[in-house]
């Protein structure tokens, strides 16, 4: 498949490879729960086309303007936004692809979610979840901490969790970006905290990628 367009996303290659192995391609029907201001909404749109679909969906009503928005400018026709709560997921297809990041770290049960994400996946369809574990990160050699999130770490059992949703675990894998000084890894952690680490090292947390299948028949 193209290469997504996600350039300024620190956290881009794991999502690649993980859409590269299922073979993302023209007419999937694909939802982005959690989906934000649409970033990765609009690359998967660019890749599915005019014959696919991606349903954007977020529980804040101001991002779904913000996601037709971006695909209006975007150009990606296909683009459906919709103001949902995740634990109440329910869409008007079943998708071949069902994605999450930074996602399950915030709700109240993460495995509930998985199971409301597999529920709207058809048999034999991809569910794709990439979480952190938010205490592996590093500053200085200082451990990362996030206590506005309800399940900072989630990343650690993600692949469990994933099974226990009824999903066939196909592949997992952790992935983190570290750097020293400017770049776009302090620029993330700035973001990210309201802090800049200045020119010490850092190391992101780990992103915990899950590649899940939903049982076929």
């Amino acid at each position: 498949m193209p290469e997504l367009n996600l350039r300024n996303d620190v956290y881009r290659r794991p999502l690649q490879t993980a859409l590269d192995r299922l073979g993302l391609s023209r007419g999937w029907r694909c939802a982005d729960v959690g989906a934000g201001g649409g970033d990765v909404t609009v690359a998967l749109a660019a890749v599915v086309g005019p014959s696919g679909r991606v349903y954007a969906v977020d529980i804040d009503p101001t991002q779904r303007d913000e996601v037709a928005q971006a695909a209006a400018e975007a150009g990606e026709a296909q683009v459906v936004a919709i103001t949902q709560a995740a634990e109440d997921l329910v869409l008007p297809e079943q998708v071949d692809l069902a994605y999450c990041r930074f996602l399950l770290m915030h709700v109240r049960d993460p495995r509930a979610v998985l199971v409301r994400m597999a529920s709207v996946t058809r048999a034999g369809g991809w569910l794709v979840a990439q979480e952190p574990i938010t205490s592996a990160g590093r500053v200085d050699g200082v451990p990362l901490s996030m206590p506005g999130a309800r399940h900072p770490d989630v990343g650690a059992i993600l692949p469990a969790l994933a099974r226990e949703a009824g999903l066939d675990l196909v592949d997992a894998w952790a992935e983190a970006q570290a750097g020293a000084g400017p770049g776009p890894v302090a620029d993330y952690l700035e973001d990210l905290t309201g802090v800049s680490p200045g020119d010490g090292p850092v190391v992101l947390p780990p992103l915990v990628t899950v590649v899940a299948r939903k049982p076929p028949g």
